[in-house]
């Protein structure tokens, strides 16, 4: 019980929705196992915020310093709203059922991940040629809904080529982790059900607005 909010966080490297899925299943299937699994998925979301930020440092360092706010905002947020989801653990029961401990690396992931970066950067530079800045915005938004941080690498790389500002290219990462919030939300909704969802669904509120918070934060005094 107190080793699954540490493999969330793991998992979060590789998918966080994936892991928030398999978490839900765990949850569903084993009872006692509830709390843990909330707080491996909202720890989950730590890793999304610390892989996004090394997307950014290798894409575009001046997008990652546009981010910097809202990242550390967010990160705090679910670092906090886990620890809180984690204080319950001492009293819950320990479970009698084994787990499979899986694999932490994939080739097929990194292939998918590569394809997916290709196509949305594809499909960023015509929606942003046909539609400007808010075409950038939109791509970001929809490409989100599968991958955060194929997203980011995407805006990330339009602005290290010079086609888009740092600016936009943070707020079109902002709008991408907003959809794959979305996401996540249904993936929680779906695999674990309305027991497990709703501290999730609060966990994820909590990093996004705090993610949004941190950008009105950096707009309004830096």
């Amino acid at each position: 019980r107190f080793g699954l909010p540490v493999a969330g966080m793991a998992g979060g490297f590789v998918s966080s929705a994936a892991t928030i899925g398999s978490m839900g299943s765990l949850a569903r299937k084993v009872p006692a196992l509830f709390r843990p699994a909330v707080a491996g998925a909202v720890f989950s979301t730590v890793a999304t915020i610390l892989q996004m930020a090394v997307v950014l440092e290798l894409g575009s360092r001046a997008t990652l310093v546009e981010m910097v706010l809202p990242l550390a905002f967010a990160g705090t947020a679910a670092i906090v709203y886990g620890a809180v989801a984690a204080l319950g653990l001492r009293g819950s029961p320990s479970p009698s059922e084994s787990m499979d401990p899986g694999r932490a690396f994939q080739v097929r992931t990194a292939i998918i991940f590569a394809g997916t970066v290709t196509a949305i950067m594809f499909g960023a530079a015509a929606l942003q040629a046909w539609l400007g800045d808010a075409g950038l915005a939109l791509s970001m938004g929809l490409a989100g809904f599968a991958d955060a941080h194929a997203a980011a690498a995407s805006a990330a790389a339009l602005a290290a080529k010079g086609e888009v500002t740092p600016d936009v290219a943070a707020f079109a990462v902002l709008v991408g982790m907003t959809t794959n919030a979305i996401t996540k939300t249904i993936v929680a909704a779906t695999t674990g059900r309305r027991r497990y969802a709703m501290p999730v669904w609060g966990g994820l509120a909590v990093v996004v607005g705090a993610a949004w918070a941190g950008e009105a934060l950096s707009l309004t005094f830096l």
